[in-house]
């Protein structure tokens, strides 16, 4: 009996003295800054548009610098195709983005001839697009993979000429001042609404063979040998097949 009393009475001093003693505090600063959510499919208020639905200001072709040849019709974009990929004008680091894509409603070609494109996250990243509804391929290349290493949680594809979202958070990798890798990169994917990607690690530059991490690097079609351990643009590929993209932006972390 004595021994239970003691226990007891340890117990209830050790629970008073927790409830005494805050864990996490109570800060009242840093306050979050305020930003505007997605409201009726507009961008928040303190995203960066890559395009809605006027003009490709924000992109140019991958080597020549020149204006893209990308069709817009009725506020979308399609890939004028043979015209060349696309890089942004801007470059980024860690990022939130949102995409909406839709392949041709015309099934042409079969596995990776068929509605084929791509978004590089910092030219050296990217998260294959492609018409994945009744069309098997490799699985680490369809629709919501990374390309070449990772396959989707699930396929979310919807069918050929129906509109496709994209929202996804990339964390950049991070080299340390001797060029040395850190930290690799990760992602997370939404494909219409639900998670297929869950903070995978990127593996390396997803289209070489075998992934690498340089800190000196050449991007995807880029074609120059840059300084790879900073911001870099992101790329929109010319697979050669009728792809179309509406409503593109992003926000910085």
């Amino acid at each position: 009996m004595n021994k239970f009393i003691t226990f007891f009475v340890a117990a209830i001093l050790s629970t008073y003295s927790i409830a005494q003693d805050p864990i996490l505090g109570d800060p009242s600063e840093p306050v979050p800054t305020i930003v505007t959510g997605v409201v009726d499919g507009k961008p928040p208020s303190d995203a960066i548009i890559l395009f809605d639905g006027n003009n490709m200001d924000s992109w140019e072709h991958v080597r020549t610098g020149e204006p893209s040849k990308w069709h817009i019709d009725n506020g979308i974009l399609t890939v004028a195709n043979g015209t060349g990929t696309l890089v942004s004008k801007q470059s980024f680091s860690d990022i939130q983005m949102h995409i909406e894509w839709r392949p041709s409603a015309e099934i042409v070609g079969a596995g990776q001839s068929r509605g084929n494109s791509g978004i590089f996250m910092q030219s050296l990243f990217e998260i294959q697009m492609l018409d994945s509804w009744d069309n098997p391929t490799y699985v680490n290349g369809q629709a919501g993979s990374v390309y070449h290493q990772y396959p989707p949680l699930v396929n979310a594809s919807n069918p050929p000429g129906e509109w496709q979202n994209y929202d996804l958070v990339f964390k950049a990798p991070v080299y340390n001042r001797e060029g040395q890798l850190e930290a690799p990169a990760y992602i997370t994917l939404f494909h219409n609404g639900v998670l297929v990607l869950n903070h995978v690690e990127v593996l390396g530059s997803t289209f070489p063979r075998v992934p690498e991490y340089r800190a000196v690097c050449e991007p995807y079609e880029i074609g120059e040998i840059m300084d790879c351990t900073g911001k870099l643009p992101l790329l929109l590929q010319d697979h050669g097949q009728v792809m179309s993209f509406r409503n593109i932006w992003l926000r910085e972390l």
